[in-house]
């Protein structure tokens, strides 16, 4: 039983990809790449080594661009979610920045740090800074009270409090809105890559199109954001079983 669940996503996928097959069959015109060719369009890239080289590129500015959102984004979150004050003076300048498109950045990320790696982290940093903010100062806003009252009531240091009990409280959300966060970022370097930088998945398929109109290239490139996107998120959401953060989440 548990082994046809698990085959069940496998045959769908094979009926789409027959699908994909007969409809080009079916339209001389080729206004797509078949299946097969786009499998032989992945084995061109790999033969020439440009494949892994553009997947890391990828991977590269996402990790920096989201590890630094992350790193500046949710102690600041935390800060200004516990003190009331701080949120009062933040708020107003944080409804201002938040609808911006972090593509709207792209001109100015060139005029600063010119067309290369710099650019996309940046544009990457933006698009992750704002989400994560607002989640972590959301998350603090959730801890019920009696945990702050306990915490208090035990005579815990403001240290002690924020690594004993705000922390563990706010993780379960925090999780959630990394996960989210990481997919906006993924989507973000893509588009970055199309303007910004001249290597990259987004590179790829931009460079695919003009170079010939290579469109087995193009959707060889989609398929791998689609690829590395999921197994991102697999990656992301291992973290809701880790047994200390377990009791954040329902139970199965």
């Amino acid at each position: 039983m548990k082994l046809s669940l698990r085959l069940r996503p496998i045959a769908f996928i094979g009926v789409l990809l027959l699908a994909w097959q007969i409809a080009v069959s079916l339209h001389p015109g080729h206004l797509l790449p078949t299946p097969l060719e786009v499998l032989r369009g992945i084995g061109d890239l790999l033969q020439h080594g440009l494949l892994l080289k553009y997947i890391v590129a990828s991977l590269f500015r996402v990790t920096w661009g989201f590890a630094l959102a992350a790193l500046l984004a949710i102690p600041l979150g935390l800060l200004i979610g516990w003190y009331s004050r701080a949120e009062m003076a933040f708020n107003p300048l944080l409804q201002i920045l938040r609808p911006i498109s972090p593509l709207a950045w792209i001109p100015i990320a060139i005029l600063w740090f010119g067309v290369g790696d710099l650019a996309a982290v940046f544009l990457i940093f933006l698009c992750c800074f704002f989400p994560l903010l607002l989640t972590s100062i959301q998350a603090v806003r959730s801890v019920p009270a009696v945990y702050i009252h306990a915490g208090r009531n035990f005579g815990l240091s403001p240290a002690a409090m924020i690594g004993r009990v705000l922390y563990p409280a706010v993780m379960p959300q925090l999780i959630i809105g990394l996960r989210i966060t990481l997919g906006i970022a993924w989507l973000v370097v893509v588009a970055a890559e199309m303007i910004a930088v001249n290597s990259g998945l987004g590179f790829l398929i931009v460079d695919a199109r003009n170079a010939g109109s290579r469109y087995d290239l193009v959707v060889a490139g989609m398929i791998m954001i689609g690829v590395i996107g999921w197994l991102l998120d697999l990656g992301m959401r291992s973290l809701e079983r880790v047994r200390s953060l377990r009791w954040g989440y329902a139970e199965d």
